[in-house]
């Protein structure tokens, strides 16, 4: 009987409410996952040619750099009202803002990347009779990995952020069950959604470090090969 009165005194944590809400809160976290996912999917495929595009062509590198530092800066109520007439209330709305708020991280992080590529290690890649592609793909990107994958890991953490504000156009996952509780200040239903988004972004982050650590194995022998020098 406690365990239910927790709902009528509007405790913050309450058993009963996750009990009697469990498939509510499922269903925003999957929206809310899956949202967050296809706009850092789509911000990479975005953000790669761009990136190629300010390193290969230094003039064009101001602009490009220049313009998805404006996008990040314009607020999201103004970037949604922008993109409303071609999307209309939509997920593809909140994905398409959240993929432009990626761009700033992705690219910056991409660009320094392959930047940071000695330049030693191109000559002797060229040398060995790469051609630009295989020069890109088989040396520049695996040395760059570590920045990409640390912008990767921003961006990723900070759309599970924003992804919350979707709740203004009904596409917000767990941002929909905190705007919803707010009105009447639903304590336990604020502090369970809050709770899961840093969740999400914990877990999303270990992941994706772990990914990095898998494809980057060498950064953690030339780690060890320091610390033993020492």
């Amino acid at each position: 009987m406690a365990s239910r009165d927790c709902l009528v005194t509007n405790d913050w944590i309450c058993g009963e409410y996750l009990r009697s809400r469990s498939q509510e809160l499922i269903d925003a976290t999957v929206q809310h996952i899956g949202i967050t996912a296809a706009a850092v999917a789509i911000g990479l495929v975005v953000a790669f040619p761009l990136a190629l595009l300010a390193r290969s062509r230094p003039r064009f590198a101001g602009p490009v750099l220049g313009l998805t530092t404006v996008l990040y800066t314009i607020p999201s109520l103004a970037m949604f009202s922008l993109l409303l007439p071609f999307f209309g209330l939509s997920a593809a709305l909140v994905v398409t803002g959240l993929v432009l708020y990626s761009l700033t991280i992705l690219v910056r992080n991409m660009v320094a990347g392959l930047e940071s590529v000695p330049a030693e290690a191109r000559e002797a890649a060229r040398g060995m009779g790469y051609g630009p592609a295989r020069l890109l793909w088989e040396v520049e990107l695996p040395l760059a990995l570590p920045a990409v994958m640390a912008g990767l890991r921003i961006a990723t953490v900070s759309t599970v952020a924003l992804t919350t504000v979707g709740s203004i156009v009904g596409r917000g996952g767990l941002g929909n069950l905190i705007e919803d509780a707010l009105p009447s200040f639903f304590k336990a239903q604020v502090l369970t959604a809050s709770v899961l988004c840093v969740l999400l972004a914990v877990a999303a982050d270990l992941l994706l470090l772990g990914v990095q650590r898998l494809l980057t194995p060498w950064t953690r022998i030339r780690a060890a090969g320091t610390r033993g020098a020492h």
